[in-house]
């Protein structure tokens, strides 16, 4: 997928209907209140070229984010870290505590009109793990 299909996915995203259920979906998983697309994904046992797909991924994010930014606005980097050490004292809603372990920095946006939030990020924490560069659209405000 090019920068320009990860922008409409994420724009058909803000609008599709929330499953009543959590299950897989057609771009990755969903739920009630919650989409999560999965943008890319490349996976490797190879520390260097884990590296080389973390950068490239990364480099996508700010891509994708650029043109959101254009949108709706310049927003700083959302702190996945800090969630996730809040994640040990402290109940954080399912998509966000979720991202926290997989992700490290995302960017994030309030959609107007939708009620929605849009975080891109890359799953860059666990390496036994694919490489994924992901988009999360929910209903629930980040912690």
């Amino acid at each position: 997928m090019n920068i320009a299909q990860h922008i409409a996915l994420i724009d058909e995203l803000c609008y599709r209907p929330f499953p009543a259920e959590h299950g897989p979906s057609d771009v990755g998983v969903s739920g009630p209140g919650q989409h999560t697309a999965v943008l890319d994904a490349a996976g490797d046992d190879d520390p260097a070229l884990r590296a080389v797909t973390i950068d490239q991924y990364e480099k996508d994010r700010d891509a994708v984010y650029e043109l959101l930014a254009s949108r709706w606005g310049d927003t700083p980097p959302y702190n996945l870290r800090t969630v996730l050490l809040r994640t040990e004292r402290e109940e954080i809603p399912r998509p966000w505590a979720e991202l926290s372990e997989r992700a490290s920095v995302a960017y994030l946006w309030k959609v107007e009109g939708t009620g929605r939030w849009v975080a891109v990020a890359v799953t860059d924490r666990d390496t036994s793990q694919v490489v994924q560069l992901l988009a999360l659209v929910t209903e629930t405000d980040p912690p």
